[in-house]
C-alpha cells in the first residue's frame, strides 16, 4: 500500500507519499481499500499539529474516506468482504488501504457513488445533529446559514430545507451566494458587499432569524446574534475563520435566546443508538434525493498538496475529494 505519511506535524509540506506494509487488522477492526477520501478543515489543523487530537507519530491523515472492505479482524459480523462502506476514522484516509474500526464504518446502500459517501459523513452528521437535534427547527422557522458555501454550510441548507424551514444563506462572493440558490437557500446574504444586520432586518421584516447556524466564528458572530429572532438558537458549530468570538451574554437575556453548543463527535460516542438512527434517516435522504453532496472538485491522491493549497485558498465551494 501507499499513502500520505505525517512523520513532524509541521505543515502540509512535511508529508510524504510512502509505500508501507499493508497492515492486517486485528479484532473490532476492517482492511479498507480506499476509493475516495475528502479533505476537511481538521484535516489541515491535524498536520499543523493545531488539532484537539493529536495522533501518536507517525501517522497517515484523512479523517474522512470510502471504500471495500477487503479483510476483517477478528469478532466483526456486522460487515463482509467486499462491502461498500464510508468512515470517519480521524486518520488513515489519505492512502491506497487503511486499517478502520468496524463500529465506526456505515454500510452503504446501492447507488451510493464512493465520491458522495467519503464527503457525506462529517458535513451531514453535523448539520442535521445541529438543526434537527440540538435546535429542534420546525418546518416554517427561518434559518440564517454562515459560511453557506462551504461543506457543513451547504449541508445544512439542504437539512433545514427538507425540514420545511425558510433558508437565507451567507457567503463572501456572488458565485458563492449562487450556488446557495442553486441548492434552495431562499435568500442570500453577500457579506462582503452588504451589511448583514440591515440585509436581515429587510429579508425577515425586523423579526430576525429564529435559528443561526455558524461554523464560521470571527467577526460575524456578534453582527449575527444581535440579529437573532426573541427564542432563538445561536449553533456553534466552528470557528473557520479562526478567532473564536466572545458573545456579550446581555444579548442572549434581551431576545430570550439561546447559545447551543453542537459536537457531534462526542454526541456520536455518548449516544451511538440515537446518531445510528440519525445516520439510517440521512442514507435514505440521499436516496430520495434530498441531499446530495456539492463536490467542488476530485483530484487524484497524488496531488493531495495542491488541494490543500486549493483549500487554503478559502475559493472551495462544498467539498474536496481525492480519489484512487
Amino acid at each position: 500500500m501507499h499513502a500520505w505519511l505525517c512523520e513532524n506535524p509541521v505543515g502540509v509540506d512535511a508529508l510524504n507519499w510512502k509505500e508501507l506494509p499493508t497492515p492486517v487488522p486485528q479484532a473490532g477492526q476492517v482492511l479498507i481499500r480506499i476509493e475516495a477520501a475528502s479533505l476537511n478543515f481538521p484535516d489541515l489543523l491535524i498536520v499543523q499539529n493545531k488539532y484537539q487530537m493529536k495522533p501518536d507519530l507517525p501517522f497517515v491523515p484523512g479523517s474522512e474516506y470510502a471504500g471495500v472492505i477487503e479483510a476483517l479482524g477478528e469478532g466483526v459480523t456486522h460487515l463482509k468482504v467486499g462491502q461498500s462502506v464510508a468512515c470517519l476514522s480521524g486518520t488513515g484516509g489519505f492512502g491506497t488501504h487503511t486499517l478502520a474500526p468496524a463500529k465506526l464504518c456505515m454500510p452503504l446502500p446501492p447507488g451510493f457513488n464512493a465520491v458522495d459517501a467519503a464527503a457525506f459523513i462529517m458535513i451531514y452528521a453535523t448539520s442535521h445533529h445541529a438543526l434537527i437535534d440540538r435546535a429542534a427547527l420546525k418546518a416554517g422557522e427561518t434559518v440564517l446559514v454562515l459560511g453557506a458555501a462551504g461543506g457543513v454550510g451547504t449541508a445544512a441548507i439542504q437539512i433545514a430545507k427538507a425540514a420545511g424551514a425558510k433558508v437565507i444563506a451567507a457567503a463572501s462572493t456572488d458565485e458563492k451566494c449562487a450556488l446557495c440558490k442553486s441548492l434552495g437557500a431562499d435568500e442570500t446574504i453577500n457579506y462582503t458587499t452588504q451589511n448583514m444586520r440591515e440585509a436581515l432586518k429587510t429579508i425577515t421584516g425586523g423579526k430576525g432569524p429564529d435559528v443561526i447556524y455558524d461554523p464560521v466564528g470571527g467577526d460575524f458572530a456578534e453582527p449575527a446574534f444581535r440579529s437573532i429572532a426573541w427564542r432563538g438558537r445561536y449553533l456553534v458549530v466552528g470557528f473557520a475563520a479562526g478567532p473564536i468570538p466572545a458573545l456579550p451574554f446581555n444579548l442572549a437575556l434581551l431576545k430570550g435566546a439561546s447559545i447551543v453548543g453542537v459536537f457531534w463527535g462526542d454526541f456520536s460516542r455518548r449516544e451511538p443508538q440515537a446518531n445510528a438512527a440519525m445516520m439510517a434517516e440521512l442514507a435514505q435522504w440521499y436516496a430520495q434525493g434530498k441531499v446530495k453532496p456539492v463536490i467542488d472538485r476530485t483530484m487524484p491522491m497524488s496531488e493531495l498538496k495542491a488541494a490543500y493549497a486549493h483549500m487554503g485558498s478559502r475559493a472551495v465551494m462544498g467539498k474536496l475529494v481525492m480519489v484512487n
